[in-house]
């Protein structure tokens, strides 16, 4: 029996709703159910395949064999794969940003809501060796919930008052700051903000923040005054990332400087900002624009391989 082309159009559009719901349809139920050849079944299925693609929806209905029926799947994952799981947990036990009980429960949910039940096993062990040798960072500090806590006021501009225990002494100072970012760099997360009252500050003409270590904020409020920085002097912290070297803050400067090591790609990685000016028989002539003294630091850790360090000024 012919079925009419309004029959069909309802049936698919049934079948069509029962995938979004997450069905498994079996071929020869529906048949069944509807009255219709298990072909029929299959050129529905071949149809409604046809009309995704045609509407450019990230969807397709493919026959799953160890189910027996078919299923409608995402054709663009939303989902991490294997490879992409397996690095984001590498980097994050070579990060050692977290105490134990902070870093390995994050592990454990990565691979449980991303990778399929089929592969969990797998990737837990090819990092399983790495999470029982974890080594937290000596500070031992919880640092999640404060660090969503500061990240709110980021957002909101609003002010904080901090009591920051300081590296030198040590000795804790209390600040109000406008918090304008959080970074991360070399197993610390950071505060990045500008000081409200830079009267009794080191350099208190500095247009650019200062950086605190988010494990040494001792104690913080977030209050309810807000502070407003014109669109035009606004932080990006992705700028600043590219010139500050190991969280050293300080004035902005062009330092150009010699390399003759074996690796230019060293050198233009660690320093993003980096350009070659030109090269010679020894090495390379290179520029880039960095932020207070850590760049300086890292130049020098590298030896014989640079000379002729020096800043520059531009116009």
């Amino acid at each position: 029996m012919e079925h009419l082309p309004e029959a069909k159009s309802a049936r698919m559009l049934a079948v069509y709703t029962r995938l979004m719901a997450g069905q498994v349809l079996n071929k020869r139920t529906l048949a069944l159910e509807y009255g219709i050849t298990e072909r029929s079944v299959q050129r529905d299925m071949e149809s409604l395949r046809c009309f995704l693609t045609e509407q450019n929806l990230p969807q397709d209905v493919i026959y799953d064999r160890r189910e027996r029926g078919y299923r409608l799947v995402n054709s663009v994952p939303k989902g991490l794969t294997n490879g992409e799981i397996l690095a984001v947990c590498k980097i994050l036990l070579e990060s050692r940003s977290m105490i134990r009980n902070e870093m390995l429960p994050i592990l454990d949910k990565l691979i449980d809501c991303c990778v399929p039940e089929e592969n969990k096993k797998a990737v837990s062990d090819l990092i399983a060796n790495e999470k029982h040798h974890y080594m937290a960072p000596h500070h031992g500090r919880p640092i999640l919930t404060g660090l969503w806590e500061i990240g709110q006021a980021v957002k909101k501009q609003q002010i904080l008052e901090i009591t920051y225990e300081r590296m030198k002494e040590p000795k804790q100072v209390q600040r109000r700051v406008w918090p304008v970012g959080i970074m991360f760099s070399e197993y610390y997360f950071y505060l990045t903000a500008f000081l409200e009252d830079r009267s009794d500050f080191e350099n208190p003409d500095d247009l650019f923040p200062t950086i605190y270590r988010i494990d040494r904020i001792q104690n913080f409020k977030v209050l309810d005054e807000h502070f407003r920085i014109p669109y035009s002097n606004r932080f990006e912290e992705g700028e600043f990332r590219k010139r500050v070297q190991f969280m050293y803050s300080g004035r902005l400067e062009q330092l150009r400087f010699h390399y003759s090591g074996p690796s230019l790609e060293s050198v233009l990685d660690r320093l993003p900002t980096a350009k070659v000016i030109s090269q010679d028989a020894e090495g390379w002539l290179i520029e880039a624009e960095v932020f207070g003294k850590g760049a300086k630091m890292w130049l020098q850790s590298q030896g014989e391989y640079i000379t002729q360090c020096q800043e520059v000024q531009h116009g």
